[in-house]
């Protein structure tokens, strides 16, 4: 059990410290971030075309919303799969319709689940608690062994957890259980893509023959 313990405080730490990789970038040689980085490189079931595409939504979209809005708001865009998550926090309902909008006309974006609180930014200190509990939530995927953590993709926002990935619904149901019983969390929300065991199986031999360049 003591043993439990003390793998489970070394992993959230260890995914801490890989949240805050880029912004200690400016602190420490690039090598250094670049072992960091290395570390995190896990097979996806994402092909690489789509795990391409989802980067270079979320680059085109925060800087089309960072040309409207500026500092004003304080928007997060994840794809997964293509499927945007839109969190944070905006100043008004026009302003959150208007970045759904905004993203809408990226390309390869397929769908968008507009998540924005109508409110003031959120401060550092909120933003670095919400950064612990996505690494609470990632470190007790990897201790209970339900699933493979590499699977669902974790964004926490005022203390809401989104999931996000293609997982089984056996896995949805085990990633949901565990990131609500985690401290801290005061609500989970679904954004999965289920498919079936078959499917996720064929994904899992394709991804671990050829995998992606790191995790998301």
């Amino acid at each position: 059990m003591k043993q439990n313990i003390f793998g489970y405080s070394r992993l959230v730490l260890w995914l801490t410290m890989a949240a805050l990789a880029p912004a200690l970038a400016g602190c420490f040689p690039a090598a250094v971030v670049g072992i960091g980085a290395g570390a995190l490189m896990v097979a996806d079931r994402r092909i690489s075309e789509t795990y391409l595409a989802d980067e270079a939504i979320e680059v085109r979209a925060n800087n089309r919303l960072n040309e409207m809005f500026g500092t004003a708001t304080h928007i997060n865009v994840t794809s997964y799969n293509r499927m945007v998550l839109l969190s944070g926090e905006c100043l008004s309902q026009e302003a959150k319709a208007q970045a759904e909008r905004i993203v809408a006309t990226v390309p390869n974006v397929k769908s968008i689940s507009n998540e924005l609180l109508v409110a003031q930014a959120s401060t550092l200190s909120g933003r670095s608690q919400d950064s612990f509990i996505t690494s609470k939530v990632k470190a007790r995927f990897v201790d209970y062994h339900s699933f493979s953590a590499n699977h669902v993709k974790v964004v926490t926002e005022w203390g809401t957890v989104f999931l996000l990935g293609l997982v089984t619904q056996k896995e949805a149901d085990a990633a949901v259980d565990i990131a609500r019983t985690t401290g801290g969390v005061q609500k989970v929300v679904r954004l999965f893509e289920i498919i079936s065991q078959e499917e996720a199986d064929r994904l899992d031999i394709r991804a671990n023959t050829n995998p992606s360049p790191k995790s998301n």
